[in-house]
C-alpha cells in the first residue's frame, strides 16, 4: 500500500469535488482526488445534462405539430427514440473533457479512480493506497431513493441512473413521484410518443409557488400526461408489464421510472472512524461547511445535508477553497440560491415564496407582479402563458417566483439582486434591449413603485405645483 502525505484530499468528483480541486491545486495546495465512478459525478452522467437534453429532442418534437398558430401546416414528428438518445450520449459526451481525469491532473491533482472511506480522523483507504491530509471535502453527492415499497424488488425499475440507457422507447410510463425530475420525464416521453402516468403521494411539485405548479400541471395534462395525486404507492406487482396498486386504484404501464427523491451518498465512508457526526440527511456542518465534531472535515453540495442542486455544489466548492486553501473566513448561506424546473412551461425559485414571506414579514412585504401577457417579445412568440410575482420588503426582493418560457433564465436577475442586496430601483434603472423577455423582470421591479408614483396624491400635488413653477 502506499501511503500519500497531501494538504486536501476530496471524495468525489462531481461539481463541488472538482471545484475544490480545480481552485485548490491551481493556487498552489497539494491535492488528492478520489473518485470510484464516472468523473462529473449524476450532473454530468445521470441529471442535469441528459435530462435537458432529453427534454430538447422532446421540445423538437413537440414543435412539429404545434406550428398552426404561427401559419406553419403541422406534421406528425417521427421520433427515433433510440436516435434520441444518442443525442443524450453526445451531449454528455461534449461536456465530459471539461470534468476528465486528464484535465484535473493537468492542474496537478492527484487523481486516484477509487472510492475513499476513512480509518481514522486523519486518513482515508482506497484500494492501493493510504491518504493522510490537512484537510478533507467529503463531496460525494446523492443518489436515486428507492422506497421500500411491496414487489419493487421483483420488476424492472427504472431511475434517473438508467433511464438514459434505454434504448427502445416505453409504450406506457409509469413514474411514481411527481418532483422536478418526474415532471421533467413525463413532459418528454409524453412528447416523444409514449403514454405517461404520474402517480404522487402529496401534491405534484409541492416546494414551488402552487399558483405557478398549476399551470404548469394543466400543460402537462393537456398535452396527454395523466397526473393521480394523493396517491401513495402501496405494492407493486409484475405480469404483463408493471402495475403499481394505489389506494386509487391501480395502474398498469410497459415501464416504471421511480423519482421519490435522492439519498445522500455517506454510508459507505466510515464517517463513524473519522469521528464525523451525520445521519440520513447528510454530514452536520455549520455555516463554514465544517463537521462539527471534526474541524479537519468538510462536507459540500447534498453531503452537506441541504439543497440538492448542482449549483449550489459548486458555490459550496468556491467556500471551502476561501476557507480550506487561504484561510480565510466564509460562510454558505442558501438565501441566493435559485432552482428551475424544466418542464415547459418552465418552474425557477430563488429566495422566498410568497407563503414563505407572508409567513415570515407579515405587513412588512409587499408582492408585485406582472403577466408574460403583458411583454411584446412574449405576444410576438405566443408565449404568453406565464406570470412572475416578486416578494419585496422595505424595497428589497426576498425571493421571486417564476412560471413561464425562459423562467429559469429570467430568475438569474433576481437571484443576483438578493445575492448582493439590490434594491427593486437597480432592476427598474437598468436598460434592456426591446423586445426581450427579460423585460418581464424590469416591468415587476417597475410594478413596485407605480402605486407609489401614479396613485400617490401627495406626488400629484407636487406635480402640480412644478408645473405652475416650471418656465
Amino acid at each position: 500500500m502506499e501511503h500519500i502525505e497531501t494538504d486536501i484530499c476530496i471524495l468525489g468528483a462531481g461539481s463541488g469535488g472538482l471545484s475544490v480541486a480545480a481552485g485548490a491545486a491551481q493556487m498552489g495546495a497539494r491535492v488528492v482526488l478520489l473518485e470510484g465512478g464516472e468523473m462529473g459525478g449524476d450532473c454530468l452522467n445521470y441529471g442535469c445534462v441528459p435530462s435537458k437534453a432529453l427534454i430538447a429532442a422532446a421540445r423538437q418534437a413537440h414543435a412539429m405539430g404545434d406550428g398552426r398558430p404561427y401559419g406553419v401546416a403541422p406534421q406528425p414528428a417521427e421520433v427515433d427514440y433510440a436516435a434520441a438518445k444518442g443525442h443524450v450520449h453526445e451531449a454528455i459526451a461534449a461536456i465530459a473533457p471539461m470534468d476528465s481525469q486528464e484535465r484535473f491532473e493537468g492542474f496537478g491533482v492527484k487523481v486516484i479512480r477509487e472510492y475513499g472511506r476513512f480509518v481514522s480522523e486523519t486518513e482515508v483507504d482506497c484500494p492501493g493506497y493510504r491518504i493522510r491530509a490537512r484537510r478533507f471535502v467529503i463531496a460525494t453527492g446523492s443518489g436515486p431513493l428507492v422506497p421500500p415499497i411491496e414487489g419493487l424488488d421483483e420488476v424492472e425499475v427504472h431511475t434517473n441512473e438508467t433511464i438514459f440507457e434505454l434504448r427502445e422507447r416505453p409504450e406506457h410510463l409509469l413514474i411514481i413521484g411527481g418532483g422536478n425530475i418526474g415532471m421533467e420525464m413525463a413532459q418528454a416521453h409524453v412528447r416523444l410518443g409514449s403514454r405517461v402516468t404520474v402517480i404522487e403521494g402529496n401534491t405534484p411539485l409541492a416546494k414551488d409557488d402552487p399558483e405557478h405548479t398549476a399551470i404548469v400541471l394543466a400543460r402537462l395534462r393537456e398535452e396527454g400526461v395523466t397526473i393521480v395525486e394523493g396517491a401513495h404507492a402501496e405494492r407493486v406487482s409484475g405480469g404483463d408489464g408493471v402495475t403499481v396498486h394505489t389506494g386509487q386504484g391501480d395502474f398498469t404501464g410497459s415501464h416504471l421510472l421511480v423519482a421519490v427523491g435522492r439519498k445522500v451518498n455517506v454510508d459507505a465512508l466510515g464517517l463513524d472512524k473519522a469521528n464525523v457526526a451525520h445521519d440520513k440527511r447528510g454530514v452536520d456542518v455549520g455555516e463554514d461547511l465544517r463537521s462539527k465534531s471534526n474541524r479537519r472535515v468538510y462536507a459540500i453540495g447534498d453531503a452537506a445535508g441541504g439543497m440538492q442542486f448542482t449549483h449550489l455544489a459548486g458555490y459550496h466548492g468556491g467556500i471551502v477553497v476561501r476557507s480550506a486553501v487561504l484561510g480565510l473566513p466564509a460562510k454558505a448561506k442558501t438565501g441566493h440560491i435559485p432552482w428551475a424546473t424544466y418542464t415547459d412551461p418552465e418552474l425557477a425559485q430563488v429566495g422566498l415564496t410568497e407563503a414563505q414571506a407572508r409567513e415570515k414579514h407579515g405587513d412588512r412585504l409587499t408582492v408585485v407582479s406582472a403577466e408574460y401577457g403583458h411583454n411584446d417579445r412574449a405576444v410576438a412568440e405566443k408565449r404568453t402563458t406565464g406570470h412572475i410575482k416578486v416578494m419585496v420588503v422595505r424595497g428589497r426582493p426576498v425571493g421571486a417566483s417564476i412560471v413561464g418560457h425562459l423562467a429559469g433564465e429570467l430568475i438569474g436577475t433576481w437571484a443576483m439582486a438578493i445575492a448582493n442586496g439590490l434594491k427593486m430601483s437597480a432592476i427598474s434603472n437598468t436598460v434592456l434591449p426591446y423586445p426581450t423577455f427579460s423585460e418581464i423582470n424590469k416591468r415587476a421591479a417597475s410594478a413596485y413603485f407605480s402605486p407609489k408614483l401614479f396613485e400617490s396624491d401627495l406626488v400629484k400635488g407636487v406635480v402640480r405645483i412644478v408645473q405652475r413653477w416650471l418656465p
